[in-house]
């Protein structure tokens, strides 16, 4: 027997070799699969709405009539583009009388001046008095601010005489036009509404699609990320993106928390229209020609006692060599050779007994008597898996193994009893082990033997699972269905308690 391979219980059905994918056997009414190789992608999909990155409401700051509109929805326009006038009189003759207020107030203060030159030279004659002059002085200040007065009114009448020409703030498309040349506006910085917005644009050179995200999917998305976006009016193109930003309060939809994730493309090309419905497909990770099986074919640690039912096996008679998944780490002895994992009854307890003579048999003894105990009612379960876990990380003395803690890895564990920790594969699923999550699969050889296997595996999607260490491409693997698996779970379980009550 090879050492480096420790293999489960394989049990003979009869004809099985002669069912092809996913053709059912007459004898036990399963499925098998190929394990093929292909290539993976995990993906998020979502769908949003197309929008530009920024929208602007173009205003009017002077209030009157539209005289003439230069531009219609869909025009392209650039920063300082003319897009409307609005009757000018009422700015024209704000803007005539501030000219002549300032003519006035220059002249006002060059007369001012030249009395004030000749009020000194009078006080120096001593022809006036010192508050005859003074009087000058303040006729002359008056006079210097009302022509600083006037020529501010003059800039602000100028300013206003340019708002009656309203142009393009930005580069960027007409997405709406909300007036008509004739109609009469608001000013939007004299009227408390904001005044009348004439139109909408935006820079439809850059696009984004506002999508909400699951939760559950958050964990495994970021800034940066490649995404693809397709629109319904093009069906056969995809426009490639990348994830912005995931902003960081959720909406809740139907119960459903999810969280709003921004897609940035690049629209240079003009395909992209605002309000488009988008489907995005993040790539959250890719395997390019790894092998895989189908979903159904992998069952969690805890599931085998019921899935080895559900294949006509005995679970009693199959356990679980926990050093098999430690074997299949890159860099173990036998590391990734098929049927690793896999081991008869008992094959570990005697591994276990040459590293540590005696220390198997202390814990069968020492399992079966805290099992009795339970069994009349005097311990309960937690308390007996308390003292199994000190058992077993005690120091042993003698043999091989003096002064070293058994290897946990090294001990057998009765398939679907509890203690399995690998999860059923789900898309983006997190890792148990170093090289991937643990997983069991059976294995269907061409002469009809059925072999429970320990795997590793890598990424998942909805359908099929890379497989990144203990099965070959061209292995064949029995397929065990959700419904038949929980069908056989209460059965199982019911089973594992009788044996525990019964007579020891």
């Amino acid at each position: 027997m090879n050492r480096q391979r420790a293999w489960m219980a394989m049990v003979l059905v009869p004809a099985l070799w002669a069912c092809g994918e996913g053709e059912a056997s007459d004898e036990t009414g399963f499925q098998v699969a190929v394990a093929e190789r292909r290539d993976l992608r995990l993906t998020v999909e979502a769908t949003g709405l197309m929008e530009p990155i920024r929208t602007v409401e173009v205003k009017s700051k002077a209030s009157g009539e539209i005289l003439r509109l230069h531009v219609d929805v869909g025009d392209r326009v650039e920063p300082g583009a003319l897009l409307a006038e609005v009757d000018p009189r009422d700015v024209r003759n704000a803007y005539e009388q501030a000219q002549a207020d300032l003519e006035v107030a220059q002249a006002r203060r060059e007369i001012s001046e030249a009395q004030l030159r000749r009020s000194t030279e009078l006080l120096e004659a001593g022809v006036i008095t010192e508050q005859e002059h003074e009087g000058m002085n303040l006729e002359f200040a008056n006079a210097r601010a009302a022509l600083t007065r006037a020529e501010t009114n003059l800039e602000l009448a100028e300013l206003k005489r340019s708002d009656v020409t309203i142009r393009a703030p930005l580069p960027g498309v007409i997405l709406q036009k909300s007036v008509e040349e004739g109609q009469v506006i608001q000013s939007a910085s004299g009227n408390v509404s904001g005044g009348t917005t004439l139109f909408i644009m935006a820079n439809l050179d850059d696009m984004q699609v506002r999508t909400l995200v699951d939760e559950t999917d958050m964990g495994q998305l970021r800034a940066g990320m490649a995404a693809t976006v397709q629109v319904e009016a093009f069906p056969e193109r995809v426009f490639e993106g990348e994830v912005e930003k995931i902003e960081p309060q959720a909406t809740v939809q139907q119960n459903v928390t999810m969280f709003p994730v921004i897609v940035h493309l690049d629209n240079r090309s003009g395909f992209l229209k605002p309000g488009m419905n988008a489907e995005v497909e993040i790539l959250i990770d890719e395997r390019r020609g790894v092998v895989t099986v189908p979903n159904g074919a992998l069952v969690d640690l805890r599931e085998v006692g019921p899935a080895s039912m559900v294949l006509g096996l005995d679970p009693e008679s199959v356990q679980l060599d926990r050093s098999a998944f430690a074997t299949l780490q890159p860099g173990s002895p036998g590391a990734g050779g098929p049927g690793i994992g896999a081991g008869t009854a008992g094959g570990s307890d005697e591994a276990g007994a040459r590293q540590n003579p005696g220390g198997s048999e202390d814990f069968r003894v020492r399992r079966d008597s805290l099992m009795a105990r339970v069994g009349r009612g005097e311990i309960s379960q937690d308390s007996m898996r308390t003292i199994m876990a000190g058992f077993r990380n005690r120091p042993r003395s003698g043999g091989a193994g003096s002064g070293q803690a058994p290897n946990a890895a090294s001990r057998p564990q009765a398939m679907g009893a509890p203690g399995g920790g690998a999860q059923r594969a789900r898309p983006g699923a997190s890792d148990s082990t170093e090289n991937g999550r643990a997983s069991v699969a059976f294995v269907v050889s061409e002469d009809g033997t059925i072999e429970a296997r320990a795997l590793l595996m890598g990424i998942s999607d909805w359908d099929n699972t890379e497989v990144t260490a203990g099965l070959e491409e061209g292995e064949r693997v029995a397929l065990i269905g959700a419904a038949q698996l929980q069908a056989q779970s209460q059965e199982f379980l019911d089973r594992m308690r009788g044996r525990r009550m019964g007579p020891f």
